[in-house]
C-alpha cells in the first residue's frame, strides 16, 4: 500500500459466523483496510477471544458484545447478523459516526423505515445481497423486463442451505421487485408466494415464488421468463461466500468520505 492511500479501518458484526469469519479473513488478507473491531453476539464462545484465532492467525482484536466498543477507531461496521442486532449496531454506529454496510436481511417493513431513518444522519449501503454477479444479474433481469412486458410470465426460483431462516431470500425478494418496478408496478401487487390445491389457472402479471431449502447450498437464483415458444432464464448461482465478501469491500470503499444517505450495491457499481 502507497503512502497515499486511503486505509479503510472496519470492525466486523457477526464474528462467530460462516459470513463474519470470511469477513475477517478478507479484511485481513487486503492491505487496504484494517480490522479494527469485531462483534458478537453476548452468549458467543468467542467473546475475548483474538478475533483471527479460529483460522490460526492473530488480529490483535478481541472478539466483544459491546457494540462501542467494537466500533472504537472504525470508519465502517460490516454487518451480516440479524435484523434485531443490526438495528442496535445501526444505533452504536450513528453514536459514533461510522458509516454501515448492510448484508442481513429478513427486515420487516417497519425495520426498514427505521433504517431508512438512521441514513438521515450516517452512510450506509445496504442490499440482500453484496455478490458483484449478482447486482449485475438483476441490472439484466431489469432489462430483461423492460424488454418484455407481454406474453411472458416470470417465476423466481431460489435455493439456499438447510439453516437459512428466511425465505424467500432477500435476493429473490429483491429480483421480484426490480421486476415489478420495470413493469410499473410494486411487487405486493404481483407476488404469489404460495400455491396449493386447485388454484386455478396463472394470473397475467403475477410473478411467482419457489423455495428450496437444502444441504449447504450457498445461494442459487433464477428469474424464468416463460414465453410461448420459448423462454428465458437468467441465474446466478454462488460457489463461495467469497463473492460477498468481494462486494462487500467494495461497498465499504464507496462509503468513505460520505457523511450520510441510504445505497445499495447499483450504486456502488454504478448501475444505475
Amino acid at each position: 500500500m502507497t503512502s497515499s492511500a486511503v486505509l479503510h479501518r472496519v470492525a466486523v458484526a457477526g464474528a462467530s459466523g460462516r459470513m463474519g469469519r470470511m469477513l475477517l479473513e478478507g479484511v485481513q488478507a487486503d492491505d487496504a483496510f484494517e480490522l479494527t473491531g469485531a462483534l458478537d453476539r453476548a452468549e458467543s464462545p468467542l467473546l475475548g477471544q483474538d478475533a483471527g484465532g479460529f483460522a490460526g492467525w492473530r488480529s490483535g482484536v478481541s472478539v466483544t458484545a459491546d457494540p462501542a466498543a467494537g466500533l472504537a477507531g472504525a470508519d465502517c461496521l460490516i454487518d451480516f447478523t440479524r435484523p434485531e442486532a443490526t438495528l442496535a449496531n445501526l444505533e452504536a454506529c450513528r453514536a459514533a459516526g461510522v458509516a454501515a454496510v448492510i448484508g442481513t436481511t429478513g427486515f420487516s417493513p417497519e425495520q426498514v423505515a427505521q433504517i431508512q431513518a438512521v441514513a438521515k444522519d450516517m452512510a450506509i449501503v445496504m442490499a440482500p445481497n453484496m455478490s458483484v454477479g449478482v447486482n449485475v444479474m438483476l441490472k439484466l433481469v431489469e432489462m430483461a423486463a423492460r424488454a418484455l412486458p407481454e406474453g411472458y410470465d416470470v417465476e423466481i426460483i431460489e435455493a439456499h442451505h438447510r439453516h437459512k431462516v428466511d425465505a424467500p431470500s432477500g435476493t429473490a425478494l429483491k429480483m421480484g421487485e426490480v421486476i415489478a418496478n420495470a413493469l410499473g408496478h410494486g411487487l405486493e401487487d404481483r407476488a404469489v408466494f404460495a400455491r396449493h390445491g386447485h388454484t386455478g389457472e396463472r394470473q397475467a402479471g403475477a410473478i411467482g415464488f419457489s423455495v428450496v431449502r437444502g444441504g449447504d447450498i450457498v445461494g442459487d437464483h433464477t428469474a424464468l421468463f416463460a414465453g410461448t415458444g420459448e423462454r428465458l432464464e437468467i441465474t446466478h448461482r454462488a460457489g463461495s461466500r467469497a463473492g460477498y465478501v468481494a462486494g462487500s469491500l467494495r461497498a465499504v470503499r464507496f462509503l468513505a468520505g460520505r457523511p450520510s444517505g441510504l445505497f445499495d450495491m447499483f450504486d456502488v457499481l454504478g448501475l444505475r
